[in-house]
């Protein structure tokens, strides 16, 4: 997969590209590695965008798995993602009591601040990022 379908893919997914995609890029060129990262992008491919899930779903379950194990930069992006792909407040809301139930209150708290954040981003903001091809 070239750069410029992977960079789609991502602006596709998140409405940007993640600041992660460049460093892994870098640090396989700089490794001789491009291979492998050619495979683990076509993995996410088969797995993300060919996946039985809607992306919505999609994105709330990862919103959630990474709320339970307290990864908050990463539930962030997938809090967002999830908005790009048409979840509501009350959806995102649904998951986070969900994390209650599983991983406690710092799940749901952790949650708190992903959707706030993700929400201070102006929807307009991301179509204009897709559009222009301002992203990463």
């Amino acid at each position: 997969m070239d750069e410029k379908a992977i960079r789609s893919r991502y602006v596709e997914l998140f409405g940007v590209v993640p600041d992660s995609w460049p460093l892994r890029q870098d640090i396989a060129r700089q490794a001789g590695r491009e291979t492998a990262l050619d495979a683990i992008e076509n993995l996410r491919e088969t797995l993300i965008h060919e996946n039985p899930l809607d992306r919505k779903v999609q994105q709330l379950v990862h919103f959630g798995m990474l709320l339970v194990r307290s990864e908050a930069a990463a539930a962030e992006l997938h809090a967002r993602a999830a908005l790009v792909a048409g979840a509501t407040v009350a959806e995102l809301h649904g998951v986070l009591e969900t994390a209650a139930i599983v991983a406690g209150m710092p799940a749901f708290s952790l949650g708190v601040q992903a959707v706030t954040r993700a929400l201070a981003i102006p929807a307009q903001s991301l179509d204009t990022e897709k559009n222009n091809g301002l992203t990463g």
